[in-house]
């Protein structure tokens, strides 16, 4: 499996809650967070209302799905309360235990995504936590974290079905703190006090201690991953001199989130910037194998089609450029397989549509 490129996608909202993707989940609550929801709402309405989002979000038929169009891995986010031993947070690990006998089932590999952490590693709602930074400053709460990989690795580590372990989704960067929408929007502002950014040194510290605490339980044929931190050419030779065997450099490219700041909607302006990205995956890749685990097909360029045949060429054309560039590292992991369960639902925004990669297969978005 190390060897071939990957080709998979992610499982998100099933077993860590995002509203974007959602938002009649969190509805009536006022909550902008999994952690939020889980304060805000009585026990006896919480537990059953994620139960249920959990039996039914993702199934075995979703992982033959997968399959059967051709992809070999679903990286699988999971919560730092998986094992449910804090704050009274229901765990999930029967669920991650389903998802191993389904992928082993039809030849799938799952990346397990430790993607949140208490105090949150970046300030979003993917974090568990809106507008709070401040995990890295609390030496108990690193601690925990490095025990549930620790755990994890050694539940899973020689499952047939596992590719590896990613050690922590996200870390957040100063550039992306300070432009971070999601950076004063704490329900809580005397909780959100002293976030901040988590600094390089501080991450690397932490990477080379998770990775000697999942090898402990799993031999180097199984891969231990790492998310750039939003700082892809700052770990050129880092991982060369640690050490570190079967290692991969996750990081996450949105066109979408481009757009955020570029007001020219056209494939050349793609290109460019896609371009960049390009010659950062060569350049890396040298030391690591890169992997662009989180991409998707969102762009204003398709959304402003006038007909759904040239909005599905465009989105074609969008999706030939950004795989050609995911090609140049070890593969792509898209975001997200689905966001809404009901396929025939409609979206709260259209320009959610292309984040479903369902939706992308039946509608012909990908190539």
């Amino acid at each position: 499996m190390a060897q071939k490129k990957i080709f998979g996608t992610n499982l998100g909202n099933w077993l860590v809650l995002e509203k974007w993707m959602q938002p009649g989940f969190f509805a009536g609550t006022g909550a902008e967070d999994e952690i939020t929801l889980y304060r805000k709402l009585p026990k006896e309405e919480y537990l059953p209302k994620v139960k249920q989002h959990r039996d039914t979000y993702v199934t075995e038929e979703d992982f033959a799905d997968i399959a059967a169009h051709g992809m070999n891995l679903v990286r699988i986010p999971v919560p730092y309360f998986i094992f449910g031993d804090r704050e009274g947070l229901p765990g999930c690990v029967e669920y991650l235990d389903l998802a191993f006998d389904w992928a082993e089932k039809y030849g799938l590999q799952i990346l397990i995504d430790l993607h949140t952490v208490p105090g949150s590693q970046n300030g979003y709602d993917n974090g568990g936590l809106t507008g709070v930074c401040k995990w890295y400053k609390n030496k108990a709460e690193v601690k925990f974290a490095l025990t549930v990989l620790e755990r994890l690795s050694e539940r899973y580590g020689k499952r047939e079905g596992l590719f590896g372990i990613e050690v922590l989704n996200e870390p957040i960067s100063f550039l992306v703190w300070i432009t971070s929408p999601s950076r004063t929007k704490a329900e809580n502002k005397e909780e959100a006090k002293g976030s901040w950014y988590v600094p390089l040194p501080f991450l690397k510290k932490f990477y080379t201690a998770a990775y000697r605490r999942i090898r402990k339980h799993m031999t180097a044929e199984k891969a231990v991953v790492f998310h750039d931190g939003f700082r892809l050419t700052a770990w050129n030779k880092f991982f060369d001199e640690s050490g570190m065997e079967n290692v991969y450099l996750d990081t996450h490219t949105y066109i979408f989130a481009m757009e955020m700041f570029v007001p020219i909607h056209k494939p050349w302006v793609y290109r460019q910037y896609l371009n960049i990205n390009r010659r950062q995956l060569r350049d890396v890749n040298k030391h690591i194998p890169v992997i662009t685990g989180e991409w998707c097909l969102s762009n204003r360029y398709a959304v402003g089609a006038l007909t759904e045949e040239e909005k599905a060429a465009r989105f074609r054309e969008i999706a030939k450029i950004q795989m050609d560039v995911w090609n140049e590292g070890a593969g792509s992991i898209y975001w997200n397989y689905q966001l809404l369960r009901d396929r025939t639902a409609p979206f709260d925004e259209d320009w959610k549509e292309s984040w479903d990669l369902t939706r992308c297969w039946e509608k012909g978005y990908m190539i």
